[in-house]
């Protein structure tokens, strides 16, 4: 039985939508853990096999991940996950640093104490995700913390440049936890930052997230 055929079974009809999502999710998954190498061709029949589906859906989740930096469409020679220089990736994540940074200041004054609320409950999570060593899912609530703290701006342009800055570094920043020291130093850098958010503490906030995203390059800096 194909991974199609099973999920049919188990939901009985399936739709379109939610086949695209399961298979993107998986092939972006592949890509953070590096089990899709930056650089390397992606080889349709091998990863059909693999994840069970025909060629058709698995070409639509390509050309998403594509719109999300994640994979290059190269014609007449199919798909590859995206790779960038070290200049690229030290870039984008000094514009992040700014972004963030920005959007903290403004979210002191314009977030309600509910978003906040909501902020501190995926902080909770993803410590839960530490403590059980569940890298993977730490490292998505992880996102969705800073994603969240963007969006506490109420700025539409700013989260939509941040949204897609933060697609393309995704393999870049689930790496710059690797190792027990590397993971540890960056889970103590979200406390202070959760910290000086609910006590709507501007410049610590602006101050904690410039010192994470700066470590953020010093610790993959080495590996790219």
């Amino acid at each position: 039985m194909t991974r199609t055929q099973g999920l049919r079974d188990a939901a009985g009809t399936i739709s379109r939508y939610s086949l695209h999502d399961e298979i993107t999710n998986r092939l972006r998954d592949m890509i953070i853990e590096g089990e899709l190498e930056q650089g390397t061709r992606i080889y349709e029949g091998p990863l059909c096999e693999t994840l069970g589906v025909s060629r058709t859906p698995l070409r639509e989740a390509l050309r998403f991940l594509a719109s999300e930096g994640l994979v290059e469409l190269v014609p007449q020679r199919g798909a590859r996950v995206r790779q960038f220089s070290a200049r690229d990736i030290e870039d984008m994540l000094v514009l992040i640093r700014s972004l963030e940074e920005l959007a903290a200041r403004i979210a002191c004054e314009r977030a309600s104490d509910e978003e906040i609320i909501e902020v501190r409950r995926l902080h909770d999570q993803m410590m839960a995700y530490y403590h059980s060593g569940n890298r993977l899912d730490y490292y998505k609530t992880n996102q969705q913390i800073h994603t969240a703290i963007v969006a506490l701006a109420h700025n539409e342009p700013l989260a939509q440049v941040h949204t897609s800055l933060q697609s393309k570094l995704k393999r870049i920043r689930f790496i710059g936890h690797d190792g027990p020291e590397k993971w540890a130093a960056a889970v103590h850098e979200h406390e202070m930052i959760m910290a000086a958010l609910e006590r709507r503490d501007a410049e610590t906030l602006v101050a904690a997230l410039g010192e994470h995203l700066g470590y953020a390059w010093q610790r993959v800096s080495h590996m790219v």
